[in-house]
């Protein structure tokens, strides 16, 4: 299953690239993408919902002040 989010004030292109390699290291995620340019994530993960607790806590640690709109 594959979903996508809006990114709020993500800062930089670094920033997406270490969320990124840090949620594809979660167990359960298949694959993501996180796009500075765009303000988007996408996860592909058997249970999205299911693994977006984890994907949070990854996003707050690289970028505290970016949110995801859920």
């Amino acid at each position: 299953m594959k979903k996508t989010f809006k990114l709020i004030d993500l800062d930089c292109a670094n920033c997406a690239a270490k969320m990124e390699t840090a949620i594809k290291k979660l167990p359960g995620v298949t694959g993501a993408s996180v796009s500075f340019m765009t303000q988007k994530m996408t996860i592909e993960a058997d249970d999205v919902d299911a693994v977006m607790k984890d994907v949070v806590k990854c996003c707050k640690k690289v970028e505290p002040d970016c949110e995801i709109v859920l």
